[in-house]
């Protein structure tokens, strides 16, 4: 089940995803070009994992964590569907990140990995951009190049019961229609399930809190007027473009 909300008509429905329409509560149909995309849920904490692929450590010129290297992603930094992405004025490299993102579906504390996705609720698709500009030893963690607002889109859906094994998702991200970022799940250092026991040990997550779980080799710059295409296989794609901010 594809979940996700949106404004239509001058309401806000909590809909499902079918046959390339929107489902309202009523059952009415919607076409996605006409609505309001929201975020599908309501995130509560939002952390991502860096450097979870071995790839993308070798082309930033990094050596592989020794355990996972975690950060916090604002929560104003969220951003649905279709959400314009603000360039900062003076910034020289900003960067997409596509990134399966893990939804909490009850209480973990202290987890063991063979139990961890019995309490995940769902898979959506995560663009943790970043500034590449403000990514030094200086400015660690990277809160002013991933924090900031509209530098978290997350969506389209909140997609529940459908993915079987998290580690066997193909992930692509498009510029303008171009390929160019391609990876695979099953290369992450740290399993989505080796994450939540991890993190669990020392941090209760709770319902709706959110896991970015790293990105693949092939980032390249963006620039505005360009639009971001992520795809994760069954998850949908999560499309924004980029204007630079007023």
């Amino acid at each position: 089940m594809k979940r996700c909300r949106f404004l239509a008509k001058g309401r806000l429905h909590h809909g499902v995803y079918r046959d390339g329409l929107l489902l309202d509560e009523a059952g009415e149909a919607h076409d996605p070009e006409a609505v309001t995309w929201l975020l599908p849920f309501t995130p509560g904490k939002v952390m991502g994992v860096a450097l979870n692929y071995a790839d993308h450590a070798e082309e930033l010129g990094l050596s592989r964590p020794e355990e996972p290297a975690l950060f916090w992603k604002p929560n104003n930094s969220l951003l649905p569907h279709k959400g314009v992405v603000r360039y900062p004025k003076g910034a020289e490299y900003l960067h997409y990140e596509v990134e399966l993102a893990v939804v909490v579906g009850r209480p973990m504390r202290r987890v063991k990995a063979k139990d961890a996705l019995d309490h995940v609720l769902g898979y959506t698709i995560a663009n943790d951009l970043v500034v590449r500009d403000y990514v030094s030893n200086t400015f660690r963690p990277p809160i002013r190049a991933k924090g900031r607002d509209t530098f978290g889109p997350l969506g389209p859906f909140l997609v529940v019961e459908e993915v079987e094994d998290p580690q066997n998702l193909a992930l692509r991200a498009y510029v303008n229609g171009e390929l160019r970022q391609e990876g695979h799940t099953s290369r992450m250092l740290y399993s989505v399930a080796e994450l939540l026991e991890y993190i669990s040990e020392f941090m209760t997550l709770e319902p709706h809190d959110v896991l970015l779980t790293g990105t693949p080799k092939g980032i390249s710059r963006v620039l505005p007027g360009d639009v971001m295409r992520l795809e994760i296989e069954g998850l949908g794609a999560l499309e924004n473009p980029i204007e630079e901010e007023a």
